[in-house]
């Protein structure tokens, strides 16, 4: 068996180590309270951006993985380390990571990095594997400081000199992230032919797969943008039943209701699909004969916000298949209340289940 290299001896990586993780033990909480503050700045201006993200996490270096790196040796002299001084080296005890559900909405989360922090570098591990011909996770990596006007005011001051990494990836290029890390080859120069042709193919599909999302999410865009216009246009024809479309469509009808959530249009789209509604033309001519505000007073002794009053003027168009074709009409409290509800309208003299849509099987 041949001898250990002497030139490998002459430094103490033990005791490198062991001064290295004290020093970072005293100061870690620093680091933490960094991590989580880059991390609400973020997520605060994300939301008065109305930027959609899949998950935001904040983490200091765990001390273990810390240990580790601290003793990663020089690659052109293995016999020192690679971290003179990891305490001011090591650039990624705090950080932060931003997972997205597009690639698009990767651009917008740099666009608010670079607004809310100094930038220090930015590397996109994505050319880096493609001009190394490597495997590997697709990620862009941000190395930032919090902004001068920041840094001085009492709350952040002793965050102000400290570095923190963001690293931004979409959900699918997590999920590669976080089962690359779990594999048992850690060198790409190890791991068996037909293990990385396989490897590679995924990564392909993975990358189809990102775009593709991508591209459905620019067409509902599309579509949602062209639907609101032919509703605003009055073209209900071409216009096919959706939460957004309806929300549109009743905010044009029936006068906007801010209290509204997505979810209840949503709710109610998906009733007039079973109802047997296919276009908004076909809802406008069996709501037309029908004063929202008339019916409203009639049922309720007053004006009621604009669903209720929808579904008011639904229930005298449909009459009793508004009731027997609902999904709780099982429900007899339910099925009592609406019968005395469409009772009223009739007791009014309001004409009853004039729409002639039949509601699908």
């Amino acid at each position: 068996m041949s001898e250990a290299n002497p030139s490998l001896q002459n430094f103490d990586f033990e005791n490198h180590k062991a001064r290295a993780v004290l020093d970072y033990q005293k100061i870690r909480d620093v680091y933490e309270g960094c991590s989580e503050t880059v991390k609400s700045i973020l997520k605060q201006t994300f939301s008065e951006k109305r930027i959609k993200v899949a998950t935001i996490e904040a983490r200091a270096k765990a001390i273990d993985s810390f240990a580790e790196k601290a003793v990663t040796p020089n690659e052109e002299d293995p016999s020192s380390p690679k971290y003179a001084d990891p305490l001011t080296e090591i650039t990624d005890l705090s950080g932060v990571r931003v997972i997205t559900f597009f690639p698009n909405t990767i651009t917008e989360v740099e666009e608010v990095i670079r607004e809310q922090f100094e930038v220090i570098e930015r590397i996109n591990k994505t050319d880096i594997l493609i001009k190394n011909e490597k495997l590997g996770y697709q990620s862009v990596h941000f190395l930032v400081q919090l902004k001068h006007n920041r840094g001085i005011l009492p709350e952040y001051s002793r965050f102000s000199y400290l570095k923190t990494e963001i690293q931004v990836r979409t959900i699918l290029q997590h999920a590669w992230a976080e089962i690359e890390h779990d594999i048992q080859y850690k060198s790409e120069e190890t791991i068996p032919a037909q293990i990385k042709r396989r490897f590679i193919a995924l990564a392909g599909l993975i990358e189809i797969a990102d775009r593709e999302f991508q591209a459905i999410q620019n067409e509902d865009d599309r579509i949602r943008i062209e639907a609101r216009q032919s509703v605003s246009e009055g073209k209900l024809g071409q216009v096919e039943i959706t939460g957004d479309a309806l929300k549109a469509y009743l905010d044009r009808k029936l006068g906007s209701d801010g209290r509204m959530t997505d979810t209840s249009y949503d709710w109610e789209a998906k009733r007039l699909i079973k109802y047997g509604f296919r276009n908004f033309q076909e809802l406008e001519e069996c709501l037309s004969p029908y004063d929202d505000n008339e019916v409203s007073r009639k049922v309720s002794g007053g004006r009621q916000g604009q669903l209720t009053r929808f579904e008011y003027m639904l229930l005298a168009a449909l009459g009793e298949k508004f009731i027997t074709n609902h999904e709780w009409k099982s429900a007899e409290w339910w099925s009592k209340w609406k019968y005395e509800l469409l009772g009223k309208i009739k007791a009014a003299g309001i004409p009853t289940g004039t729409c002639a849509i039949e509601p699908t099987k």
